[in-house]
């Protein structure tokens, strides 16, 4: 349904004229007739915007009717003199300037001159301002001039040479404003975006008045005008060399710099040789004109930073004209040197505007050198062909940005991408695309990634534009059905479903644009439709709904016809597939696809009904589905619709109604959210369609009183709508009932607050229903009872509906009820349950909006003030609330005081965090900027900082404690008495009781205490509700004591840090208004400071951060320098704290350095974002020269704090990409802390390389190690951070040598697993190409020689870390001069760990070797037999002569490998006879052959034992195939023959090969279930005759996931054959084995097998009952 927004009203600020200007208008105004004058007048006096603008549109054709001689009459100079000053004092936004000038530009031309006239006096007059502060109104005033305003025009023209001298002033003065303000952050962003503004002008007016700058002036290089363009030049040039100005200042600046030398060049061919000459360094001053040296010898004799190349070239391409190669050869290198300085820095500039910077001018160049292509430039299509070195980087550049973390860099890569495809094409433009090479190439590897990359499907999307899709699918058929099934991730699915809309898109363009108009329809669904719907009915869950929700709606989009498709094949099997509760079934994929039809308006539910599409009782059957999503796609069917005023029928409201008496205890919190944003579109429709019936009613005539249309009854469906609604509310308020779940509970409220909001009374409308009057005092005390469920959005959703309703509400509620309400409210803000509190301060800041509160409540507690009840009418929710804080104020300074002397008693009686989270959220009710009683909560605020430092005093030590965990101990016996006396030592002196002297229970003491503390109250009703029941034990805790001091600082923090927000942010504010003061907020930061320094405990500390951000925050906002620098003074005291190793520092180096990360976190995200982080830089400087380890460190403590402050930082996600550069230097520390002889620097140094992994990474969202999503190719990752190229390479080199020595047994370089662990995160790419500076091939004999690590883990890492070093075309090369490495049986020195390793690099490289997806390759047909051969000469290590089983077992896993491949493919199975037999020769020696002479475990025999059954199976799966058993061949007849059968397998002792072989067995079943019969033929053969065996399984096995499988293929198996077996193998009749199978599921432990011998019990009788109904016992059931 789409709902329209609501217009926004136009606010326009009317102009005013002063008491002169009014005088002469009232001097020429008649009042006989409206004139100019009068009408200005008139306009004038307007107060609203709007009707000034009205009025201003009618000056034109007063004007306009004006004779030519009324050009000397005073009245129009006047007025004209008026509407100048006017325009000019208009805000450049006002939209009353834009029509003005608009008017103004219809002036007849006689009028002209005296309009220019007075124009130009008022620009001269606004030319004359000196203040810098007031350039920006005079350059916005210039600016407008020149847009599109004809007489503005005219005025600068008269005024060019005082323009250009005002804009030269201008740049000056703000530059120099700029320096003097340096440091504040605030002046010094508005003077930079006034000195951007300024640029802009001066670029505006050489480009817009060009014929007063190139004409006879610039002969002489002496003239005013010439000697201003040369300062204008200066001034663009040092601000494009000037590293402090934002960066959007010096980008113009290289803008304006190209657009003045081309201004001022001559002869202009040569402009792009300088340009060129600038970029490359040639510095070729004699060559260069000497007014160009003198005014920019920075940029002709400097060396140039990065980022000023960086915006001189985007300066050229944008400034200079390169359509149709109008710059000739000159430009044309000059287009190419541009690229070649562009792809130099994108290995430079990693800094993410820099970057992103980076790609939008490379986007900008390929769209210019489309532009510069012409027939007759040869040479530029050379350079520029999808061949050549340029495109070659510039696809390496996509390749290697295209899933950048930066949205932006990702989408100019894509532009890049595309238009690098339309430049080949326009090269190739007499040529076939679909034959050239350059698409064959690129549209092969991009089909050869994987997947998972997310910037393939922009990739191949483009390709589609330019090849059409029938061409991409004639390459593989199967790309729809690839990209539906990657649509389960939903990071990836809106990549996917933008590529299937392109590709089906153009696919239907391709066929109705052929000669197949009338069947192409059925080839179209065959496609694209056919797969979607066999997902919708099969597919999991998220698959499902990722396909609803983006694919979809664009399918309907392009073919709504195809709806009909939809509809009638699913229908056909609706009935029958119903689905579960993991699939939707038919009925399920019905419901999706008329949802989505009717809520993108390509169907009505009305027609669905009457076409029988679908039926009510399908419906009620999809909102009671066990499948989740398909009870919210019923629901939206009902809900959701294309048209917000559609009338609700009375089918959709019953079924509404019955959906929610069976949904509302949904489980699951999407599936409740869901319901509740459908329920509110209906509400939102009901309310909308109302408003229509309203109307219809009121303006109802007899002639529209025709047959079924409901203009006919209105007052009917309205009143059939209130009928709905109340008997929803009634259903909701029912399920509202003490006990009632949470999930009902969330959702009633829910659906209860959306009826409240969406018909809540408007003015000027008519609301169909109204909640309030089905509201009553039962209903009110429902809602109050849900303030004590312990679900916070519970409490949060009552109070809410509370509050909307809160006028009735009160009204039904007495004094009496009231005031228990409050005593509740009071007793339980004391309450040693934390969620009691809670409660509490939502009670208090219901009963805070009733008019009589203090009256009814608050008059026992607290003296009355008069002064406050002045006017009853106004703030009543603050005076309320003002006296609400008051009292819970004395109540908390009072418990304080208690608990100075018994903080003990206080977690065991009275908890004083309850009393202040009650302060803080009656505090959120306010809005704390616009307080009327501003002198009472001043007081307030102060005694609350006081309260809150004297409350953190009291409790600080616990939480500040070694182990605050743990602090007070729980027993009463000797050695704890003894114990608490240690204890006491770390809370003193603040707990000073007897309690320690003497180790004894709180019991009935607490009684005592409780009256003695009463005598300290002044008073009598507190203490009342301070004292607790007569039996009250108040037995004291560890927990209790932790929970209530942590608990306390938690809610201190979170005070202040609002209490903080109360700091005026404007330092000229005066210190009357502001609630606190700036020593206050001083003290505040300081009090964080001690206690995020000190604390231990981490909810303590973690608590403090949220309140000290707030503070941050504050204080960067504020306009008082000493304010806005105190985060940063912080920083450097609290980092020259960490590195000065003070021995008396109270720093915690333990629990991760505590607080300290998360203080420098705060003080460092404070600084704003879009600035130069300054503190970021200076912070990370630091750390990292801490971080690094040093020849003689005088202590490890500063370098622990700063890796573990480095992992807070790089944790931060909003720090977001800004902290990125930094990465390769924290991974460099990390690696190197790592081999630090100091626990805690390791320790602290592997904290750090897991947050960075992440960080790079991406966040790990599955289970699987291997998988390629949390992964990026190598020359991505190189090409993002250079700097460990060179650092890794070198660690690695050490890691390998010192494993290449003797005694390398004895050594094991701790780095050696962090390195294995990042390059194993990197996988090869069939898009590496030849372009990229950094070679991959240094890294490979260093990464073998990891392999040969004594530590079995790190030998796996170096097999999968070795595979994205080595090219694909390389892999038959590297794998065979391993092979060649490993020792034949005959050598003397057998290093079994190194052929493990290597066997290990094998598997891996042969692994991705054979997913390549280059199987029809001929070198790769080449290679493979080569490895083949190669692997036949080293097969001793898979048989007995090998004595160490791991290796064997490696070695078969590789031939397991090679063995699986070569059977599935055809075209070799029988090319390799030699190799069939060798295989069999291994199976006939094995020890599953032979038996196990193994009479103890052994290492490795158990990972032997399941290759070598793996390598039995896949030979079985290959001999059994048709060609081979059918085959007369000797060699054939010899293969087909195996060793070893299946069941020789599953009558093994060792369960593991059981499990294999019945899984194998299942696999083959169900291939021959799903009539694979034809490619998978021969497996028949291997499932003869094994019921008996599995029968008898049954029986016999004890292991439960061999018994599970056993069960599971038994109930795949065709029962017929099962049955004639039962009594012959287990001597058991059809009913004993039915009884048995009960049994199990009686009896079993496991869920798993329970379920499948329920499932297999089911079919059983199924099959019993069809087939063998009178021999069944039926008293089984």
């Amino acid at each position: 349904m789409v709902l329209k927004k609501k217009k926004k009203e136009i606010q326009v600020d009317a102009f005013s004229l002063d008491c002169q200007q009014l005088e002469k208008l009232q001097g020429f105004s008649k009042a006989e007739e409206q004139n100019l004058a009068s009408l200005l007048l008139h306009c004038a006096q307007l107060s609203n915007g709007i009707q000034q603008i009205q009025c201003i549109k009618q000056i034109m054709p007063l004007v306009k009717a004006m004779d030519q001689n009324s050009a000397c009459d005073p009245m129009l100079k006047a007025c004209l003199e008026i509407l100048g000053e006017t325009y000019f004092s208009l805000n450049m936004k006002n939209p009353l300037k834009k029509v003005l000038a608009s008017s103004l530009n219809g002036l007849p031309e006689w009028f002209m001159t005296l309009a220019v006239q007075s124009f130009v006096c008022c620009l001269r007059e606004e030319l004359k301002t000196t203040d810098v502060y007031l350039y920006r109104k005079v350059l916005d005033n210039l600016a407008s001039c020149m847009e599109d305003f004809n007489l503005g025009r005219a005025s600068i023209t008269n005024l060019f040479e005082e323009v250009l001298q005002f804009l030269q002033k201008a740049l000056l003065d703000i530059q120099e404003e700029n320096r003097s303000n340096n440091g504040n952050r605030i002046v010094q962003t508005r003077l930079m975006h006034d000195l951007l503004m300024a640029i802009k002008v001066a670029m505006m007016l050489v480009q817009k008045l060009q014929e007063n700058i190139q004409g006879s002036l610039w002969k002489n290089h002496e003239s005013f005008v010439w000697q201003s363009m040369c300062n204008l030049l200066k001034s663009s040039s040092d601000f494009l060399m000037d590293e402090t100005l934002l960066q959007t200042v010096q980008t113009t600046s290289g803008l304006a710099f190209i657009l003045f030398t081309k201004a001022m060049y001559e002869p202009a061919e040569e402009l792009p040789s300088l340009v060129s000459d600038l970029l490359c360094g040639s510095r070729k001053l004699a060559s260069m004109p000497a007014w160009f040296v003198n005014n920019c010898g920075a940029l002709c004799t400097e060396q140039l930073s990065d980022s000023v190349l960086l915006f001189l070239c985007h300066g050229a391409l944008a400034m200079l004209d390169w359509k149709s190669g109008s710059m000739g050869e000159n430009g044309e290198k000059l287009l190419l040197d541009i690229a070649s300085v562009l792809l130099s820095l994108s290995s430079e500039l990693k800094e993410s505007s820099m970057a992103t910077s980076l790609s939008r001018i490379l986007a900008i160049w390929t769209n210019s050198a489309l532009a510069a292509l012409i027939p007759d430039s040869p040479n530029l299509k050379v350079k520029l062909n999808g061949n050549s070195e340029v495109v070659g980087k510039l696809l390496e550049y996509v390749y290697t940005h295209w899933e950048h973390p930066l949205d932006a860099v990702r989408h100019q890569s894509k532009l890049i991408f595309r238009n690098l495809l339309q430049i080949h094409r326009t090269i190739i433009a007499a040529s076939d695309e679909k034959s050239d090479p350059f698409f064959a190439r690129l549209t092969r590897r991009l089909l050869s990634l994987e997947w998972h990359v997310k910037g393939k499907y922009a990739s191949l999307a483009c390709l589609v534009e330019c090849l059409g899709t029938e061409n991409i699918l004639q390459l593989d058929r199967s790309i729809p059905v690839q990209i539906l099934n990657v649509m389960n991730d939903q990071s990836l699915a809106p990549y996917a479903s933008d590529l299937l809309e392109t590709m089906f898109t153009n696919h239907k363009v391709q066929f109705t644009s052929g000669s197949q108009k009338s069947t192409w329809i059925d080839q179209w669904h065959d496609v694209w439709v056919s797969p979607l719907l066999q997902i919708l009915c099969e597919g999991n869950h998220d698959q499902t709904t990722y396909i609803i929700d983006y694919y979809l709606p664009k399918l309907l989009r392009c073919s709504p016809d195809s709806l009909s498709y939809m509809i009638r094949i699913l229908q056909a099997s609706a009935d029958a597939n119903l689905g579960s509760w993991s699939t939707r079934g038919a009925l399920g994929a019905l419901m999706a696809c008329l949802r989505t039809a009717r809520a993108h308006g390509h169907l009505e539910l009305s027609n669905i009904m009457s076409r029988g599409l679908v039926s009510t009782e399908s419906i009620k059957q999809g909102l009671v589905h066990q499948h989740n999503q398909v009870c919210i796609d019923a629901l939206g069917l009902l809900c959701e619709t294309h048209r917000s005023t559609e009338i609700v029928s009375v089918e959709e409201m019953q079924l509404i109604l019955f959906f929610i008496t069976y949904n509302l205890n949904s489980q699951s919190p999407s599936v409740r959210q869901q319901i509740c944003s459908l329920l509110r579109k209906l509400f939102c429709r009901i309310r909308e369609s109302s408003q229509v019936l309203y109307k219809w009613e009121q303006n109802k005539t007899k002639q529209e009183l025709f047959e079924d249309s409901p203009k006919r009854n209105p007052l009917g469906i309205l009143q059939k709508y209130q009928d709905f609604l109340s008997s929803l509310c009634d259903r909701l308020f029912e399920a509202l009932f003490p006990g009632s779940s949470h999930p009902t509970r969330f959702s009633a409220l829910s659906i209860l607050g959306s009826v409240a909001e969406i018909f809540s009374v408007q003015k000027g409308q008519e609301q169909v229903f109204r909640l309030d009057q089905e509201i009553n005092s039962a209903r009110v005390r429902t809602l109050i009872q849900c303030f004590a469920s312990t679900f916070e959005e519970v409490k949060v959703l009552a109070f809410e509906l509370l509050m909307k309703l809160r006028d009735v509400v009160f009204s039904l509620q007495d004094s009496e009820s009231l005031d228990l309400l409050f005593q509740a409210a009071m007793d339980l803000s004391t309450s040693t349950k934390p969620y009691d509190c809670v409660t509490a301060s939502y009670l208090l800041n219901f009963l805070a909006y009733h008019e009589d509160l203090q009256h009814i409540c608050l008059g026992k507690w607290i003296k009355h003030n008069p002064q406050m009840n002045e006017d009853t009418s106004v703030g009543t929710v603050e005076k309320n609330i003002l006296a609400v804080i008051k009292l819970l104020l004395v109540n908390v300074e009072e418990e304080i005081f208690q608990a100075k002397k018994s903080l003990l008693q206080a977690a065991a009686s009275f908890p004083m965090y309850g009393r202040v989270h009650c302060i803080n959220g009656a505090l959120q009710q306010l809005p704390l900027n616009n307080l009327m009683f501003v002198t009472e909560w001043k007081q307030i605020v102060a005694r609350l900082i006081l309260m809150s430092y004297e409350l953190s005093a009291v409790v600080s030590p616990v939480v500040q404690s070694s182990s605050p965990e743990g602090l007070i101990p729980m027993d009463i016996d000797s050695e704890t008495a003894d114990r608490l006396h240690m204890i006491l030592k770390e809370i003193q002196p603040q707990d000073t009781n007897d309690y320690f002297m003497q180790a004894k229970m709180l019991k009935e003491h607490c009684k005592i205490q409780s009256e003695k503390l009463a005598e300290h109250k002044p008073m009598e009703n507190i203490c009342t509700e301070m004292r607790g029941k007569e039996s009250q034990i108040c037995d004291v805790t560890a927990q209790m004591v932790l929970v209530c001091c942590w608990r306390s600082m938690k809610e201190v923090s979170l005070l202040l840090g609002t209490l903080c927000k109360l700091l005026p942010t404007q330092a000229s504010s005066e210190p009357s208004h502001g609630l606190i003061t700036v020593e206050q907020v001083k003290n505040i930061g300081d009090y964080f400071k001690h206690h995020l320094m000190q604390s231990r405990h981490r909810g303590a500390f973690e608590l403090a951060y949220a309140g000290f951000v707030q503070l941050t925050e504050t204080l960067s906002r504020c306009n008082s320098e000493s304010l806005r620098k105190m985060p940063e003074q912080w920083l450097r005291c609290v980092l020259e704290e960490i590195k000065s190793c003070d021995p008396s520092s109270t720093l915690c180096a333990t629990r991760r350095s505590a607080g300290i990360p998360f203080y420098i976190q705060a003080l460092v995200a404070s600084e704003p974002k879009k600035g130069k982080m300054d503190l970021l830089k200076m912070t990370i400087k630091e750390l990292m020269s801490l971080a690094s380890p040093s020849s003689e460190p005088p202590s490890a403590i500063p370098q622990v704090h700063a890796l573990n402050i480095l992992r807070a930082l790089f944790r931060d996600t909003r720090l977001g990409e800004n902290i990125m550069p930094y990465v390769a230097d924290g991974i460099q520390a990390a690696i190197l802390g790592f081999t630090s002889p100091i626990w805690a620097v390791r320790n602290s140094s592997t904290l750090l390389f897991s947050a960075l992994i992440t960080r790079i990474f991406g966040v790990k969202r599955g289970k699987d190690e291997n998988s390629k999503k949390n992964r990026m190719t190598g020359a991505e990752f190189f090409s993002r951070f250079p700097s460990l190229y060179p650092f890794l390479l070198k660690q690695l080199e050490v890691v390998a040598n010192t494993l290449n020595s003797e005694d390398e047994e004895l050594k094991i370089h701790p780095s050696l697993f962090l390195l294995l662990l990042i390059l194993g995160k990197l996988y090869p790419s069939p898009m590496d190409g030849t372009y990229s500076a950094l070679s991959m091939a240094p890294f490979v004999p260093f990464i073998i020689r990891c392999g040969h690590s004594p530590v079995y883990r790190s030998r796996e890492m170096s097999g999968r870390a070795l595979v994205p070093f080595v090219m694909i075309n390389e892999v038959p090369h590297t794998v065979l001069s391993l092979l060649k490495g490993l020792p034949d049986s005959a050598s003397l020195c057998i290093r079994q760990n190194n052929i493990h390793g290597t066997l290990l690099q094998v598997s891996h490289l042969l692994q991705s070797y054979l997913d390549s997806k280059q199987l029809g390759n001929s070198d790769f047909e080449q290679g493979l037999s080569d490895i083949v051969t190669c692997i036949g000469s080293k097969l001793w290590l898979a048989k007995r002569p090998n004595p160490c089983l791991v290796t064997r077992a490696a070695f078969l896993d590789v031939l397991v490998m090679l063995s699986t491949h070569l059977g599935n493919s055809q075209k070799q199975g029988m090319q390799f006879v030699e190799f069939w037999e060798e295989m069999n020769r291994v199976i006939s020696e094995c020890e599953l052959m032979t038996g196990i002479p193994y009479l103890t475990a052994v290492p490795g025999l158990v990972q032997y034992l399941q290759s070598i059954t793996k390598l039995v199976i896949s030979v079985l799966s290959v001999t059994s195939a048709a060609d081979i058993q059918s085959s007369s061949s000797p060699t054939a007849m010899k293969i087909a023959k195996p060793p070893l059968s299946i069941v020789h397998l599953l009558h093994s002792e060792f369960h593991e090969v059981r499990l294999l072989a019945l899984e194998a067995v299942l696999l083959w079943l169900k291939k021959v279930n799903a009539k694979q019969i034809a490619k998978e033929g021969g497996v028949l053969c291997l499932l003869v005759d094994l019921e008996g065996v599995l029968l008898s399984m049954t029986l016999k096995e004890k292991n439960l996931e061999c018994f599970y499988k056993v069960l599971e293929i038994l109930y795949n198996m065709d029962l017929r054959n099962v049955l004639p077996k039962i009594e012959c193998s287990i001597k058991m009749n059809p009913n004993e084995f039915l009884t048995w199978s009960l049994d199990i599921m009686d009896n079993s432990n496991s869920t798993e097998v329970r379920s499948m011998a329920l499932k297999f019990a089911s079919k059983f009788v199924v099959h019993l009952l069809e087939n063998h109904q009178q021999t069944w016992n039926i008293s089984l059931l």
